[in-house]
């Protein structure tokens, strides 16, 4: 596990809800200021504003994992409930809920994976705090 935060660490108010509103933003989660990404889904290695490292933070899968269950739930829960699903043609109901699928899911995927890095920033992981067990690590005692 990680080690426990410090004292200022825990006396910042809201330190959880401004890393994830900064990275929804896509902004250093650390300053609020610098871009987080390099290109559309490329972390910047290093804030250009403040210097703060953010390749220490892994999203890894938990962008794309979290993007899916919203735009499943936001999206195609409420689309079953329209009689055009399913007495329209095949090729038309695809047709139009595909692009608006696909464009929602790539308009969210970015924001949700600076929400998680923010997320992290916020409670203080780091890339040296995972320990990797395939590699034959063992976990910290508890």
């Amino acid at each position: 596990m990680s080690e426990p935060l410090s004292p200022a660490l825990q006396s910042e108010p809201n330190r959880f809800l401004q890393g994830m509103v900064r990275g929804l933003k896509r902004r250093c989660p650390n300053c609020g200021e610098g871009a987080l990404y390099a290109g559309y889904l490329k972390i910047e290695p290093t804030c250009l504003v403040c210097g703060h490292d953010n390749s220490q933070y892994r999203a890894d899968d938990a962008g794309p994992y979290f993007t899916i269950l919203i735009v499943g739930h936001i999206a195609v829960g409420p689309l079953l409930f329209f009689p055009f699903i399913w007495k329209a043609p095949v090729w038309w109901v695809v047709g139009t809920t595909l692009p608006f699928l696909a464009v929602l899911t790539l308009l969210l995927l970015p924001r949700v994976k600076g929400a998680v890095i923010g997320v992290q920033w916020a409670q203080a992981v780091r890339k040296s705090a995972v320990v990797d067990l395939s590699a034959g690590g063992a976990p910290p005692p508890a």
